[in-house]
């Protein structure tokens, strides 16, 4: 079962240990730049198939204040990793899918999450896709790694109306 939780200083180690593909790093970074960047405002999560840690991501609750299409009341996803002996499994699209949910109990007081996504990065684009993102058909020209699709889920909970 894929499960995802608050990074706790008791990750570290199983954190160290997620790789990625050469690749991949222009994209994410390493497992040790993720670590380095938890503040009171970017928020370190870890990705969980059982007991093992496949994964990871950051969720930035001021997202908006340095990418200007994102709302103040929108979060922000950021370096959403899987392992590489791991990818190709459909755990990415399981954890983004799983991501929605997550993020409305953790996150009540947020609308939407936005990200954005390199546009050389097919596999992640469909990641995204099947998981619940949308393309907002824009793109983000300030990464490093190049021009990004810009993408957004709601976590607007749906209500079923009594008939």
């Amino acid at each position: 079962m894929l499960t995802l939780a608050p990074f706790t200083a008791t990750h570290v180690a199983a954190v160290k240990r997620v790789r990625l593909a050469e690749e991949q790093v222009k994209f994410v970074g390493t497992a040790e730049s993720f670590l380095e960047d938890q503040s009171e405002t970017t928020h370190l999560h870890i990705i969980k198939m059982a007991d093992e840690i496949i994964g990871y991501f950051k969720l930035d609750i001021e997202y908006w204040s340095t990418h200007p299409f994102c709302p103040k009341n929108g979060l922000g996803l950021r370096a959403f990793v899987i392992d590489c002996q791991r990818q190709g499994q459909g755990l990415g699209t399981l954890a983004a899918t799983t991501l929605v949910p997550y993020a409305q109990a953790r996150y009540p007081e947020f609308e939407s999450i936005y990200l954005t996504v390199n546009c050389r990065n097919p596999a992640a684009i469909t990641c995204y896709l099947k998981g619940g993102f949308e393309d907002t058909n824009e793109k983000y020209l300030d990464g490093p790694a190049g021009p990004q699709h810009i993408m957004k889920a709601s976590l607007f909970r749906k209500h079923s109306s009594a008939i």
